[in-house]
């Protein structure tokens, strides 16, 4: 009885210490969020060890919110940086900047974030890598915005076939807002790679208003991993807007929930 009690109490020590990771299409951030936004935003992401964001505005206000994102991260007693992209080089559509967030004391981020390049001409908001290492393992975080589901984001949501043979000493995990669900055949080639979803059918968009107690429309958002490499230990949305009163409201702070994971790396 006693061995099976230290052997829990190790699992359980163990689960809790591995990182986390949480993603979040924060609509337009940085062109109209107040103080009491930005305070709403960080009681969401606060507990999460990386946050990757997506539509952050392209002008210089667009970081200039984050850095004040991570200035108030930082005033709950646990170090953060932070890392924003240049702005996406699309002239047909909307560009914008990723913005990384990350806890120092539990992954460190190694060499610089990049935007990619190769497919710049392809993918209108070319995604915008990062490197983070947690204690000896290292993983790289694809932080990726498709166009809307008007313009088919399966278009250019077919290049990510070729970014894992691209780098093939990376561990990558794709993670944003698709703009398309993960049964999509586009995902066919990632997933013959061995690349899986984190996430089944799970609605991540907010309605206009809700259908009853149904609040939530596409399954849009989503993680896709190496599951030879990353096994996932817990998963979720937040679903901050059940904190107000009506969509109207909650949909000032994002028209998308977070999505989170717990997971650990394989040597």
């Amino acid at each position: 009885m006693e061995k099976l009690i230290i052997a829990i109490f190790f699992y359980v020590n163990n689960s809790l210490a591995q990182p986390t990771l949480l993603s979040w299409n924060l609509a337009d951030f940085g062109s109209s969020k107040s103080d009491s936004t930005l305070l709403f935003i960080v009681k969401q992401i606060k507990n999460y060890d990386i946050v990757a964001l997506q539509e952050i505005v392209a002008n210089d206000s667009g970081a200039q919110t984050v850095a004040k994102l991570a200035d108030e991260l930082n005033r709950k007693g646990t170090k953060w940086a932070y890392a924003v992209s240049e702005p996406t080089s699309s002239s047909a559509y909307k560009t914008e900047r990723y913005a990384f967030l990350w806890k120092t004391n539990t992954v460190q981020l190694i060499g610089k974030p990049w935007l990619e390049k190769k497919y710049n001409l392809e993918i209108d908001r070319e995604p915008f890598y990062a490197t983070f290492q947690y204690q000896n393992k290292q993983f790289t975080v694809v932080n990726f915005h498709a166009i809307t589901k008007k313009r088919q984001p399966e278009t250019e949501i077919k290049y990510f076939k070729f970014l894992p043979e691209q780098y093939p000493n990376l561990t990558l995990l794709f993670v944003g807002d698709f703009n398309c669900p993960e049964i999509h055949t586009v995902f066919n080639p990632l997933k013959k790679m061995g690349y899986t979803s984190a996430f089944e059918n799970q609605k991540t968009t907010l309605r206009t208003s809700c259908l009853e107690k149904d609040c939530l429309a596409s399954p849009f958002d989503n993680i896709y991993y190496p599951k030879q490499k990353i096994t996932i230990l817990q998963k979720g949305i937040i679903p901050f807007y059940e904190q107000f009163q009506n969509l109207k409201d909650a949909r000032k702070i994002s028209d998308h929930v977070p999505i989170w994971i717990q997971f650990t790396i394989e040597n």
